[in-house]
């Protein structure tokens, strides 16, 4: 019997690898795909974080009620308002789950050979892809507001990179969440919960050390805190960042593998 080749056993492994990249970034693009039959709903995104920045932004800026240092409330909350527009986009991305396993779709899906991590990394990986847009919104915004963005090539991808991960780390959560609610209505009821306490207590609207004392140790446990605090870095001129901006990736890297080791065993529940 011929011996077997030592060289088999990595290219296998590569292979398999491979193989489940391509099955993450099919289930990726078959999400973004859906854009091309609805591209009205990236217009729809562009009503609240404009509302923010142009009435609650400006009031708040001339009334000087919450002191931020240096930079102008509208500088401070204008990351801050791009990090809640990815929150709520991401946040009820797992309603399209629940619609999917209603019509019978889902179920094509699971029975493909595409293992469960391709899955929920594929649908992560498409969330992160449709948050991006709120970038262009905020950024053009921001321009007609006149907010000192930091125009520089580095940050500008470096605030790609952290928009991804915010869209990947939300979607995740709401997968995990429409892996367990049955129903569309309760899982919309169960988003508005999660919203709220996630985008108040954070560092999006007023600085961490104005907090009362409880309120702020839920910032320092809440991931959107340090999803904002890497995108006022990179974005405004002058802003350095309270955590390091490797902490803040860091923190934001763990909260999307434990949300996916969470989402990996629920997900075939969703069809009970």
């Amino acid at each position: 019997m011929p011996k077997p080749n030592k060289s088999d056993a990595p290219s296998s492994i590569v292979e398999r690898m491979m193989v489940a990249l391509r099955q993450t970034f099919a289930i990726a693009e078959a999400d973004i795909r859906k854009l091309r039959h609805d591209p009205f709903e990236l217009f729809t995104r562009m009503i609240q974080p404009a509302i923010w920045l142009l009435i609650f932004g400006q009031a708040m800026t001339k009334a000087h009620a919450i002191p931020t240092g240096e930079l102008s409330y509208l500088d401070y909350i204008a990351p801050g308002i791009l990090a809640q527009s990815i929150l709520f986009v991401a946040i009820f991305y797992g309603i399209a789950l629940i619609w999917e396993r209603d019509m019978g779709i889902l179920s094509k899906i699971l029975v493909t050979p595409a293992p469960r991590v391709a899955l929920v990394v594929g649908r992560a990986f498409a969330a992160g892809i449709r948050s991006l847009f709120q970038i262009f919104i905020i950024y053009f915004l921001c321009y007609l507001l006149g907010v000192h963005l930091r125009w520089n090539l580095l940050a500008f991808l470096g605030v790609i990179a952290i928009v991804l991960l915010g869209g990947a780390i939300f979607s995740t959560l709401s997968l995990v969440v429409a892996s367990i609610v049955k129903k569309r209505e309760r899982f919309m009821g169960i988003g508005q919960v999660l919203t709220m306490p996630l985008f108040f207590a954070s560092n999006a609207l007023y600085p961490i050390e104005i907090m009362p004392t409880w309120i702020r140790y839920l910032a320092i446990l809440n991931p959107l805190t340090y999803l904002v605090d890497a995108l006022r870095t990179l974005m405004i001129v002058g802003e350095i960042s309270t955590f390091g901006l490797i902490t803040d990736f860091g923190v934001g890297i763990v909260a999307f593998c434990i949300l996916v080791a969470i989402a990996i065993p629920v997900y075939p529940k969703i069809l009970y």
